[in-house]
């Protein structure tokens, strides 16, 4: 079977700890969209509304990264994440123009690019493990343009990025194994789809 844009995800469907919302052959169906998009502004809606109160620089990318992946296993095909981040990105964009304090150039930087880095990681992806090693390094990346971004617009720098220098990447590769172990498996189980 040739790999295509939505296409079942065999690695993803293989490892998911939580039962797919329908079967990924053929076309995707109206409710794995609907699962997809209410997923995805359910990230913005957490990054919006949710606080952790961690008070460690990064930590927020948790708010991204746990509902996408939950889509992902929900929803095995390549491409899932992306269709979330859209969703996500729309949902954050009227979050972040009513003003809301959870919505600062940080948590839209990732909201806008997690979907995106998770898909183009698990490109090629085989096994549990791989989806471990992808899911951490999309987190990775996603949070190191957050940090960008964030660095760019923070008014004490010099306060901020000693701490944030090291806890943007440990907090987004730790998001992504979160993720990953929340909806994944590390091997396959025998007889999954």
């Amino acid at each position: 079977m040739r790999a295509t844009v939505l296409s079942f995800h065999p690695a993803l469907g293989s490892t998911r700890r939580w039962r797919a919302v329908d079967e990924a052959d053929g076309a995707i169906s109206a409710m794995e969209l609907a699962v997809l998009i209410v997923l995805g502004v359910g990230s913005a809606v957490a990054s919006a509304m949710m606080r952790l109160g961690l008070g460690i620089p990064g930590h927020k990318i948790l708010r991204v990264v746990l509902p996408m992946a939950l889509g992902l296993a929900l929803v095995p095909r390549r491409g899932s994440a992306s269709i979330m981040n859209l969703s996500g990105v729309a949902g954050g964009g009227v979050f972040w123009l009513a003003g809301a304090r959870g919505m600062g150039v940080g948590a839209m930087t990732s909201l806008g690019l997690t979907g995106f880095l998770m898909d183009l990681a698990l490109v090629g992806a085989r096994s549990g493990r791989s989806i471990y090693i992808r899911l951490a390094l999309a987190g990775l990346a996603a949070n190191m343009l957050a940090f960008v971004a964030k660095a760019f617009s923070e008014q004490r720098l010099m306060e901020w990025l000693p701490r944030a220098i090291v806890s943007y990447p440990v907090c987004g590769i730790f998001a992504g194994l979160i993720g990953a172990a929340a909806c994944f498996r590390f091997t396959s189980s025998r007889g999954s789809p």
